[in-house]
């Protein structure tokens, strides 16, 4: 059984990198080494990685050619695979499949099908599914080669190594020089991966919907599968409070907080963070982690998003790395069933960034200008149907899953957004304004 070296290129691949790590550790080929070719992560993708016992290499100025020279120069395999970081095999015999059809001379190299994700776009859906399909093709004068998955000997590589100045298809240049001498390349649809996105870019979206649409209803089984699965997800929750927690009822508010934290099978690690002395004994109370912050943080002019980017950083000082963080405040006392894990779920199998819980705006909405006078944003006169589809009022304090790389940018509304609609959330305000309406009803009873 020859080694195999496999050549992985990461930036800032926190996302996919342990779920990629893992579906390669678990192949049925087991004589493998794990090259990482690391273009200064600025996420946690190098932290993570260390979890397995991968070679990490640093390249500063990245080409996609030079990345894999340098890879394959530490190499001590007979035999390199490349494997993008977000590219996930299906199945644990991709790479006993991808390396296979190598055992003849002719062949300079194999790669492997790629599918798409369920919430890929409609344009990589229709790369993908079109460009991989599921006939084997020996290429003898087709010089297509994809290095996002695959292989080749490198007794062939020390004679024709990758272009180490060429900017993208450094693959395709290399397939074009590996046919003009003879050789042919295998496209092998049993080394399958799943690929978030595709080849191309800038197509017509209303035709790629139509060409994937048909696709999938033909097919529908093959499609419809992710590799990520929720329940092995890490997903922490953080709760802020400035200075003493409030009481409903002379009960703690942060218990039924925690109680909707605990309703979800998903929530991995609860906590709080205060710099309150005696809202921090309540950690203790309910069983959750405390994360003690400076009174700097807690004054009128910090800002929430600091408070959750200083939590998260003494999370991951003790090597806890959450895929996906909830957010959410105590104010907020009694929330629907599976609302964190109907979010959650959301928010991985549509490939978002940032999942809110909302509510449906009714009536007219308002913004003050910098002149001081109103401009109207959302028309109260506009039909409810119409109305409902463009303006949603979404809160923090409600809850919001995000993934930790837009709290450490600080840009909590980057990448995909979507929304959860939940029913009228019962906050403490309204719990207040509702005693305040019964008082007002009383007293109106007596003296009518």
């Amino acid at each position: 059984m020859k080694k195999v070296s496999i050549i992985i290129r990461t930036k800032n691949e926190e996302r996919w990198i342990l779920s990629c790590l893992e579906k390669i550790y678990s192949q049925s080929y087991k004589n493998i080494e794990v090259i990482v070719v690391d273009n200064y992560s600025k996420d946690k993708t190098i932290e993570k990685i260390k979890k397995y016992p991968v070679k990490i290499l640093k390249i500063k100025k990245f080409l996609p050619g030079k990345a894999i020279n340098l890879g394959i120069k530490k190499s001590s395999g007979d035999i390199i695979v490349c494997l993008s970081a977000h590219c996930l095999p299906v199945k644990n015999t991709w790479l006993n499949n991808l390396i296979r059809p190598l055992k003849n001379k002719k062949i300079a190299g194999v790669y492997g099908r790629q599918q798409p994700m369920s919430y890929s776009s409609v344009l990589d859906k229709r790369d993908l599914i079109t460009i991989f399909g599921l006939d084997r093709k020996v290429q003898v004068n087709d010089p297509f080669f994809h290095n996002a998955n695959s292989a080749f000997r490198k007794d062939l590589w020390k004679k024709i190594p990758f272009d180490n100045k060429a900017t993208n298809i450094e693959d395709r240049i290399w397939g074009k020089k590996v046919i003009s001498k003879g050789l042919k390349i295998i496209y092998e649809p049993s080394a399958s991966v799943f690929h978030w996105h595709g080849v191309h870019q800038d197509l017509d979206p209303i035709r790629a919907s139509n060409v994937v649409g048909i696709i999938e209803n033909l097919d529908s089984e093959l499609y419809k599968y992710d590799p990520q699965k929720i329940e092995d997800l890490n997903i922490a929750a953080i709760i802020p409070i400035k200075g003493k927690n409030i009481k409903l009822k002379k009960k703690d508010i942060l218990k039924y907080t925690v109680e909707n934290l605990r309703k979800s099978s998903l929530v991995k690690n609860i906590y709080l963070t205060t710099e309150s002395s005696v809202t921090a004994k309540l950690a203790k109370k309910y069983n959750i982690k405390l994360i003690k912050r400076s009174k700097n943080l807690s004054k009128q002019s910090s800002d929430l998003l600091s408070v959750f980017k200083h939590a998260l950083k003494e999370i991951e000082k003790v090597s806890d790395f959450p895929d996906l963080i909830i957010l959410l405040t105590e104010q907020y006392p009694f929330r629907e069933d599976n609302l964190f894990n109907n979010m959650v779920k959301k928010l991985v199998t549509e490939g978002l960034d940032l999942t809110f819980a909302s509510k449906k705006i009714n009536g007219g909405v308002w913004l003050k200008n910098k002149k001081g006078s109103h401009e109207m944003i959302v028309d109260g006169l506009t039909p409810n149907k119409r109305r409902n589809e463009i303006a949603l009022r979404s809160s923090i304090g409600l809850g919001c899953v995000v993934r930790p790389n837009n709290i450490r940018e600080e840009n909590l509304y980057s990448g995909k957004i979507g929304f959860y609609e939940v029913k009228d959330p019962v906050s403490l305000i309204s719990i207040r304004e509702n005693s305040v309406k019964n008082l007002t009803r009383k007293l109106l009873n007596i003296y009518k």
